[in-house]
């Protein structure tokens, strides 16, 4: 079995027009307005957004991107097998095939081509696609996340069994054609599951995590924490729901879905205490970090479903924090940030 990692050079990718219309638009799930120019789409957003809520409220006009094109700072892509070839892609709407994508206009340049490369060496290293029926295989995802702002890199590479055959050649190989990579991460999913990520992850080169910053904050993210994918937009957003706010010293706020804690640590700046909820624990763990790294006292995490939390009493609220806030603190929240709202 060749093992040295010296794969063919990746193919370059098919150059695409960003004003065209996407090749993939009517098998790929991911974008139903791509065939229409981004001043239409967000038209057509809006008049919806109306519909459904202008009855409750008024509704402000959308802000619009500041860069509408290749801003996912999160790429995840699938394996697969066509005419005897390994392929990787997206998901076509409704199925369990592989849609091979050469590029794609909202996803990260160097992400894309990331992600190109790890096919490319993985024929080298003759390493096949996983079949969940059949059990057999290696590779099922790779998932790859960039920070604009601190030039980091994770790539996680998604098997279905602990075994990754040459898995230091490999990543030696891999590094070698993309030095900026930061961590290289194998999470393991032996699950016959449309979920992307198993429980087990195992670091093959670096930290294991990527830093990014966000409204002059600093935040680690892990390969299962969630994090939004735009991050221009999310600085817009999270400044926006901060000014309807309108917090003081006097406010309890309930980060729901809190994910790694990025708008209640910057809701912290305003209110008096911040509660911060989130099911998934790695998330969680990478939220109390966050907060630690960036000096933060006055906010708390929770692991726990965010719908559940937000049904208990009051006094339930408080009896849960009795070992590290005192009554005051434990108020009753009196504002919530939910992202998304649900």
């Amino acid at each position: 079995m060749k093992k040295s990692g010296a794969a063919k050079p990746a193919a370059p990718l098919r150059a695409v027009s960003d004003t065209a219309r996407c090749p993939h638009e009517k098998r790929c799930g991911g974008c139903s307005y791509s065939a229409l120019p981004y001043e239409e789409q967000l038209r057509k957003k809006q008049r919806e957004a109306e519909k459904l809520l202008g009855k409750f409220c008024k509704v402000e006009p959308i802000v619009a991107a500041l860069e509408p094109l290749h801003y996912r700072n999160k790429v995840t892509a699938s394996f697969g097998f066509q005419n005897k070839k390994l392929v990787v892609g997206v998901y076509e709407r409704d199925s369990h095939r592989v849609v091979p994508i050469d590029h794609c206009r909202i996803q990260n340049r160097t992400a894309d081509r990331i992600i190109h490369i790890i096919r490319d060496l993985a024929v080298s290293f003759r390493l096949k696609a996983y079949d969940e029926d059949l059990r057999i295989g290696t590779l099922r995802h790779v998932l790859v996340r960039t920070s604009e702002a601190t030039g980091q890199i994770m790539v996680v590479i998604v098997t279905g069994t602990p075994i990754f055959p040459g898995s230091k050649n490999f990543v030696t190989a891999l590094r070698k054609q993309c030095p900026e990579i930061t961590t290289v991460i194998q999470n393991i999913n032996p699950q016959k599951t449309s979920m992307i990520l198993g429980e087990r992850d195992k670091v093959l080169y670096g930290k294991g995590y990527i830093e990014d910053e966000l409204l002059g904050l600093s935040f680690r993210l892990s390969p299962a924490s969630f994090y939004q994918v735009n991050a221009k937009m999310t600085e817009k957003l999270y400044e926006t729901a901060l000014s309807f706010a309108n917090l003081t010293a006097n406010d309890t706020v309930l980060d729901a879905y809190c994910g790694v804690g990025t708008i209640g640590m910057a809701a912290s700046r305003s209110a008096g205490q911040v509660i911060g909820v989130e099911l998934n624990k790695a998330a969680v763990r990478d939220a109390i970090a966050n907060a630690k790294r960036n000096g933060i006292e006055n906010i708390r995490f929770f692991a726990d479903d965010a719908s559940d939390f937000c049904c208990v009493s009051q006094r339930a609220v408080r009896n849960s924090m009795q070992s590290s806030w005192t009554r005051r603190e434990a108020a009753a929240p009196s504002a919530s940030l939910r992202a998304p709202a649900r």
